[in-house]
């Protein structure tokens, strides 16, 4: 009887402590919901406030994220580089000031983040910048942006940590790894100050001859690409960084760069559906702060001709209003050509009027400020419209933290390429080297083989060739142009004579013929002839009979390092193919050695 009470009593105890415990929680999870209304009414308090006193002119200026040139915010480096550059002044403190500017885009060729990255310089323009905007009436902070992708599209570079980017996240399959390669860049740009990342891609890359996204994207899956994406987007914004998913409705399936033409996607409305949105919908779903257009023309959305940016069916009607986004709708670059259809005064307006909130880079800002400030003026633009999008802006802009700290301090520095953040992009990459062909076991290589490495200069031919070497690898190499010519294959050929095996990594060879007679002129040699894809994976798709296949998804050094390691035998290829290869391999395929 004395168990059995013990045993009632420790029941009434265990309870009550989970009584407690379930009520400590759900307090808690009150005080936090408590903690959120009142920063979102602190918020939309100083959103509204700001709203009351600005005038129209520093309204229109929120609009807009341009570039200009200079490593400082007053470099005269303007006038040095490109005259021809119509950015309304010569530098960038002339341009917010006379404009009101919203935000600023930094590039390499531009000269605001140099190669190597000199942390400081980048630093010290990012706070200046920031001073210069909260010295103007409207005290209002900068977005300031970049592409830091990764791979292909990466803008700060070593010593920062350089990732192998998304295609190779997508061969390594791991959302952890996603999301880590999120914080890390969200880390390292918010130390340079830099607040924005139009970044990730979230284009189901499923055409193998697109020219502009291919490994940009993570798969030609729309399922990994979801889980891949939301993962990046989660590290983005952890750090307190504005990610930006791009392109929507998506890039992946043309054959037209969207920088130098329009191209057109010509799926009906169920794989857009099932194929294009997808990602899209797990990003907003996830909270992504931003999205980006596509300058691309979709028929099925819209039957007007007009790329996505200027379209308003696409826009509001389907990403404002169908799939309920409630964040920023950032353009792509409006100096691209897939933009410019229309006269060039009448692009920003349209944007606009489409959806967008911000006008990104237009190519003559004085032009796309004046054009929208008049449409605003002369209600083509109505004034309920406009103040819609500047509440996004201001407020995405005191929700991650821009208003109480827009300067960054030197101690945020040390945060740039730390060995722990380097460790792991090292191991992404060994992680997505993907092996899909291996006849007669021809890699690894054998140290007592003679190696000819031959290749353009594109596929890091000649650091591969010095990485096998320094590896104690006997090594010839010949480095040709991206399309060898006749006299060069030929050389390849004589020179191949003496060798046992044949290493040629290739740089998009499935759309370049020169490439194509480059290999297969090797090829009559007889020797084994191993084909390293140095970028897109669809290389093999121009010489599916060769030996042995082995895919990267990138050129840069990180790439050609883990490639090195697994051509030596020192890395086990385990990536796994992110796409399919046409005919050949089906999504999911890799070897082992």
């Amino acid at each position: 009887m004395f168990r059995r009470l013990g045993v009632i009593a420790l029941s009434v105890l265990l309870l009550f402590s989970l009584g407690t415990t379930s009520l400590s929680a759900n307090a808690m999870g009150k005080q936090k919901e408590s903690q959120r209304g009142n920063q979102d009414k602190q918020a939309m308090k100083w959103v509204k406030e700001k709203l009351r006193h600005m005038s129209v002119e520093e309204k229109v200026g929120q609009l807009f994220i341009i570039h200009a040139y200079g490593k400082t915010p007053d470099d005269p480096a303007y006038e040095e580089t490109n005259l021809n550059d119509k950015r309304g002044g010569a530098t960038f403190k002339d341009i917010i000031e006379k404009y009101h500017i919203g935000g600023v885009i930094y590039f390499n060729w531009s000269q605001n983040i140099g190669t190597p990255l000199d942390a400081a310089q980048a630093q010290n323009l990012s706070n200046g910048l920031q001073k210069i905007a909260m010295n103007q009436k409207s005290k209002i902070p900068l977005f300031i942006s970049t592409d830091q992708e990764g791979g292909i599209v990466t803008r700060v570079t070593e010593p920062a940590t350089v990732f192998p980017g998304n295609m190779a996240l997508g061969a390594a399959r791991s959302n952890y790894f996603a999301e880590k390669t999120g914080r890390i860049i969200g880390t390292e740009l918010k130390s340079l100050g830099i607040n924005m990342d139009f970044a990730p891609d979230l284009d189901v890359n499923v055409n193998p001859e697109n020219p502009v996204i291919g490994v940009r994207s993570y798969s030609s899956d729309p399922d990994l690409v979801s889980a891949m994406g939301t993962s990046e987007i989660t590290g983005i914004q952890s750090r307190n960084v504005l990610a930006a998913g791009k392109h929507f409705p998506g890039h992946g399936d043309t054959n037209v760069d969207s920088h130098y033409g329009l191209p057109i996607v010509n799926h009906d409305l169920k794989t857009l559906e099932n194929v294009d949105f997808k990602p899209f919908k797990a990003a907003i779903k996830s909270g992504v702060d931003a999205i980006m257009t596509a300058h691309i023309v979709v028929p099925a959305l819209d039957s007007s001709g007009l790329p996505a940016t200027l379209s308003k069916p696409i826009m509001t009607g389907i990403l404002r209003n169908k799939l309920g986004f409630k964040g920023l709708i950032v353009t792509d670059s409006l100096d691209m050509a897939g933009a410019n259809v229309l006269p060039a005064d009448q692009v920003p307006v349209a944007a606009f009027n489409a959806g967008a909130d911000i006008l990104l880079n237009p190519p003559d800002v004085p032009l796309a400020y004046n054009s929208v400030l008049k449409a605003v003026k002369s209600n083509v633009i109505s004034k309920q419209r406009l103040d819609q999008s500047v509440e996004r802006i201001l407020l995405a802009k005191y929700k991650r933290g821009l208003v109480k700290e827009p300067l960054t301090s030197k101690e945020e520095l040390k945060n740039i390429g730390i060995p722990g953040s380097l460790v792991t992009a090292n191991e992404i990459t060994e992680k997505s080297i993907t092996l899909l062909k291996n006849e007669n076991n021809i890699l690894p290589l054998n140290k007592h083989q003679r190696v000819l490495v031959a290749g353009p200069a594109a596929a890091n031919t000649q650091e591969l060739a010095g990485l096998l070497r320094d590896k104690g690898f006997n090594i010839e190499s010949i480095e040709t142009t991206t399309s060898p010519s006749a006299d060069q294959t030929q050389n390849a050929i004589d020179q191949s004579k003496n060798a046992d095996v044949i290493v040629i990594p290739t740089y998009n060879a499935n759309t370049n013929s020169a490439q194509k007679a480059f290999v297969q002129g090797l090829e009559k040699t007889e020797k084994p002839i191993v084909i390293a894809a140095m970028r897109n994976p669809y290389d093999i798709m121009a010489f599916p009979e060769v030996n042995a296949n082995i895919l990267t998804y990138g050129n840069g050094e990180i790439s050609t390092r883990a490639l090195a390691k697994a051509i030596a035998g020192e890395v086990n290829p385990e990536g796994r193919l992110p796409v399919s290869i046409p005919g050949l391999y089906s999504f999911g395929s890799g070897l082992r050695y």
